[in-house]
């Protein structure tokens, strides 16, 4: 079986990259720790970007843990999202969960976002359409 990436294309780098998210995202999907924001992208496929404040996870190496988590899960579910740029932001009593609790979370989220961006999609889609028969 091919092994998936997780390389650059797939991530969101830049600030300005975040802020297009940030801005009126038409996609959430949430759980007590975790929000994902969606918005739809040009790139045939979706980009990732992980938040985890110093307010929610005191110390670098649950930070740290709590990304590596977040990037595997989303590296693993990839081809299951449509082209949207998402990102996770991490909420208060992240870092009490442990990592089967969050595994289960993250699928959850996975799953939410996922059909929810395919019926913002097939919305958007919908609307166009019926404008143009006009």
């Amino acid at each position: 079986m091919k092994q998936l990436a997780y390389g650059r294309e797939l991530r969101l780098l830049t600030p300005s990259q975040f802020q297009y998210v940030f801005e009126n995202p038409p996609v959430k999907a949430v759980t007590a720790e975790l929000t994902m924001l969606a918005k739809p992208n040009s790139y045939g496929h979706p980009r990732l970007g992980v938040t985890v404040s110093k307010k929610r996870a005191k110390r670098a190496v649950d930070r740290n843990r709590l990304k590596r988590k977040i990037r595997e899960n989303f590296r693993l579910k990839q081809h299951k999202i449509p082209a949207f740029d998402i990102i996770v932001i991490a909420k208060s009593g992240i870092t009490d969960i442990d990592n089967d609790i969050l595994q289960q979370r993250l699928d959850y989220l996975w799953r939410t976002l996922a059909k929810r961006c395919a019926q913002y999609l097939s919305a958007a889609s919908d609307s166009t359409s019926s404008s143009s028969v006009r």
